[in-house]
């Protein structure tokens, strides 16, 4: 299974803005999506943005023009970079695997956590 790591969370003023990174054990890029997921305290847990092998990309609509999701191949490695962040926007955020055969430990999460 392929291990994930994600890291650059941290805490933030509202409108402020993070880079969230997920290191994957291996290069998965060219046959798995990737996906971003948070998940709030006494909620469940959200999908955020995807993208899939080739690049396409989705965002949740409450995230859809503040988010970014991109990967660097080289050093097998998602990022989501989050722009103008919201009070809602806090939250433990996950990165995951998609896809056939795309089997893969859930890491640690990255806490996102935005104040007044």
């Amino acid at each position: 299974q392929v291990q994930l790591v994600e890291s650059g969370g941290g805490s933030v003023h509202a409108g402020g803005s993070l880079k969230l990174s997920c290191a994957a054990s291996g290069n998965i890029f060219s046959r798995c999506g990737m996906e971003w997921y948070r998940q709030a305290p006494g909620k469940g847990r959200e999908l955020v943005s995807t993208i899939t092998q080739h690049g396409t990309t989705d965002y949740a609509e409450s995230v859809k023009g503040r988010f970014t999701i991109s990967q660097d191949r080289a050093k097998n490695t998602l990022y989501l970079q989050l722009n103008n962040l919201k009070t809602e926007d806090t939250a433990l955020y996950y990165c995951a695997l998609r896809g056939t055969y795309c089997y893969f430990s859930w890491g640690q999460g990255t806490q996102v956590t935005v104040s007044s």
